[in-house]
């Protein structure tokens, strides 16, 4: 018993100091660094700093200074650094690694949050799916599809895929096209068309709008018919079209083409 009290007494004696101070060190460091970090989301917020790129900001910058916290309290216990440090740089590479795709998505997130090719709120189309972007994270984006579905996709593959971002101009052009049959009259099939597009509430008053014949085919004419409307009315005027085409047709009197049957005498 007095032999593990002398190895106690003379611990604390050769190493108690180093202890004390790196306990201290430990506390004061993590109170810093909490304050630095209250401090930098503070001047992010009054610069205006994009909300998507904040929290990536903060946590990266939280993490840095708890590493050299650890680092500094390993110095005050003696622990010579180079060799705490060529450890880190082991594990580093090891966790690396085996977490390839992780690190790419990792690396994916980043360009996204520097470049924006979408930002949260946006109608993009990528990687098949169509939806509004619900959140930009670090390792993966997350849609809202039309019909309520979340969809996420990995940043990964998004960062090096072709995007198509529906609401960065705030309008768009809605594409359709129809196929009546030859035997309408051509002036008559576009007035029928150009009354669902002037009617159509969510079709842009101070654009115009097209009604142009794109295929002329053995027994029918294909109509393309372009209206533009905002950005978020995309799938609004997409159906309102088609419902009331199909409506303003059956009125008009516009017929469908008819199928054609080629006999041949031999």
């Amino acid at each position: 018993m007095e032999l593990i009290y002398s190895q106690v007494l003379t611990f604390a004696t050769v190493y108690g100091g180093q202890v004390l101070l790196a306990i201290i060190t430990l506390i004061v460091g993590l109170w810093i660094i909490g304050w630095i970090t209250k401090l930098l989301s503070s001047m992010m917020a009054k610069r205006h700093i994009d909300r998507d790129v904040q929290p990536f900001l903060l946590s990266l910058v939280n993490g840095l200074l708890r590493v050299l916290l650890l680092l500094s309290i390993a110095s005050t216990l003696g622990v010579q650094t180079t060799s705490f440090v060529a450890i880190i740089g082991a594990a580093g590479l090891a966790v690396g690694l085996a977490l390839q795709g992780s690190l790419a998505n990792f690396a994916g997130g980043i360009l996204i949050l520097i470049f924006k090719p979408f930002r949260v709120g946006d109608l993009i189309s990528a990687q098949g799916f169509t939806g509004n972007v619900e959140a930009i994270r670090i390792f993966d984006t997350t849609l809202v599809t039309l019909d309520n579905k979340t969809i996420i996709l990995p940043n990964g593959a998004l960062s090096t895929t072709a995007i198509v971002n529906i609401s960065t101009k705030g309008i768009i052009r809605v594409d359709q096209v129809y196929s009546v049959g030859s035997q309408n009259d051509i002036d008559a099939t576009k007035t029928s068309i150009m009354n669902v597009v002037n009617g159509c509430p969510l079709a842009l008053k101070d654009r115009q709008h097209d009604v142009l014949i794109t295929k002329l085919n053995a027994n029918s004419r294909d109509y393309d018919v372009r209206v533009w409307t905002k950005s978020e009315n995309y799938w609004g005027t997409y159906y309102y079209m088609l419902e009331h085409i199909a409506r303003q047709f059956d009125k008009d009197g516009i017929e469908a083409p008819k199928p054609t049957m080629f006999i041949v005498n031999e």
